[in-house]
Order: structure tokens, then C-alpha cells, then sequence
């Protein structure tokens, strides 16, 4: 009941807003998809600093944004929020008939399988066509490669994956020699993609292994220049040994 008060009690302000503030009224689905993917990556860096506060806070903003959006749907006569949530659960029962129906599974990796299956009976044609379009690419490559693993397309072991990168390092390597940076672009591609494979075998979130190291190299780099500062000096009046050498305080900072 609890629960079920707070959620009647955003769906009371999203009326009032939506007839009573001007800036709200005048919201499309259109002009909130930018503002829903900047909360989604909001969500993202909170979640990659494990940062409890702020994963409640860009929750409850893309909460928020669902129920919008649903507003503006019901507004226009295509569905209302009790839509949006039953065809969820509808499709949750449907895709789990090991909770909700009489078939076995051994492990994640079956139950995986079995998704891609229904999904397919569906009307999919592809086990590739649920990965949007617009997903960046490093997620894109992580979601490809997830979505055949279900089709059993699929190294056996860790060894394999990372001999194909050291396969695709070598190639990029002999293309570079070349000049065409066409080709060059393509093999740097591949040696991308395969240490995105890499990854999974690890257990690791690519994307989120290259924004701890973009985040880590900010916050040294920003220790640089402050020491720097403290000289007096500013990084561009440096040479490359005398910033190495920050570089390296600016590590021990971090210790």
C-alpha cells in the first residue's frame, strides 16, 4: 500500500505540472529524448562511482521521465502509464516460463538462450535486431557479441580470445606501415572489438573499465596542474620530463 501511495502520489504531480507549469506543458516526446539521455548517463557515471546517494537521485529522475512520457502518450490516445507497466509484466511472464510455466533451466546462460528464442517467435528476425541503432559504440560491441553467445556462436576458452587479439594487434600493426588510414581504421576496429570480447571472458564491463581509466586520468592530469601551479608554472611551459615527473607525484597522491 505503501508503495502504491508514493507512485499515485508522482502520478498526482505530473497532472499538476503538466497543466498548471508552462515549461512542462510545453514538453514533447521530442524535446525530453535529450534530457532522457543525459539522465541516463547521469545514472551511468553514479552507478560507475557506486555512488548510493546519486543512483537514488538519477533514478528517480528517469522515474520521472517514464511517467512523462507516458503522460504525453495517454495524452495523445496511444497508452497510459497502467499500459506501459502491464505490457512489461506481460512480457517478463512471458519470457520467464521457468518461473511461470513448466520449462527447466540449468543455469543464466539457458535462461539467456531461451530469451533470444522467444524473442525470435516473436517476430525478431535477428538475434541481433534488439541492440539499438544508437548505442555507443564500445556498448554496442558488448551487447553484439552477448546477443550471438546465445546463438552458440562463441569462443570455448579465455586462451582463444585473447590469442585473436594478439592476432588483430599484429595486423593493425602491419597495416599501419601502409598509410592507408582507411585500412588502418578498420584494424584498429578489430583489434577494438576483440578486446571488447576479451572482456567478457574476464568478467569485465568494457565500457565501464575505460571510463574508471578516463576518470583516473582526470583526476591525476588536474593533480599536475595544480602542482604545477604550486611552482608557479603552468604544464604548457614544460617539457615532457618535468611533466612525467608530476605525473608520477600526482600518482603517489593517489596511494
Amino acid at each position: 500500500m505503501e508503495k502504491t501511495a508514493t507512485f499515485n502520489r508522482l502520478l498526482q504531480i505530473m497532472d499538476d505540472l503538466r497543466e498548471k507549469c508552462p515549461w512542462d506543458r510545453k514538453q514533447t516526446i521530442q524535446t525530453l529524448r535529450q534530457l532522457t539521455i543525459e539522465e541516463t548517463y547521469e545514472l551511468a557515471d553514479a552507478i560507475t562511482d557506486e555512488d548510493w546517494k546519486s543512483i537514488k537521485e538519477e533514478l528517480g529522475d528517469i522515474l520521472l521521465h517514464i511517467v512523462f512520457y507516458a503522460k504525453i502518450g495517454a495524452e495523445k490516445q496511444q497508452f497510459d502509464i497502467n499500459d506501459v507497466i502491464n505490457g512489461v509484466c506481460d512480457k517478463l511472464i512471458h519470457r520467464h516460463p521457468h518461473i511461470y510455466g513448466d520449462v527447466k533451466v540449468q543455469d543464466e546462460e539457458e535462461v539467456k538462450q531461451n530469451w533470444e528464442k522467444l524473442k525470435l517467435k516473436e517476430g525478431k528476425k535477428s538475434v541481433l535486431s534488439g541492440v539499438p541503432v544508437s548505442l555507443p559504440a564500445l556498448v554496442k560491441a558488448m551487447r553484439l557479441q552477448e546477443k550471438a553467445k546465445q546463438t552458440g556462436f562463441e569462443w570455448d576458452t579465455t586462451a582463444q580470445v585473447w590469442e585473436k587479439v594478439k592476432e588483430e594487434v599484429n595486423e593493425l600493426e602491419e597495416v599501419v606501415h601502409t598509410g592507408d588510414q582507411n585500412e588502418i581504421e578498420a584494424e584498429f576496429g578489430d583489434v577494438m572489438f576483440s578486446l571488447v570480447n576479451y572482456s567478457r571472458f574476464l568478467n569485465i564491463d568494457a565500457e565501464n573499465a575505460l571510463e574508471r581509466t578516463n576518470k583516473k586520468f582526470q583526476r591525476r592530469f588536474q593533480h599536475m596542474e595544480a602542482l604545477a601551479l604550486e611552482q608557479g608554472r603552468r604544464l604548457n611551459d614544460m617539457n615532457l620530463t618535468e611533466m612525467d615527473t608530476l605525473w608520477n607525484k600526482a600518482k603517489d597522491l593517489e596511494i
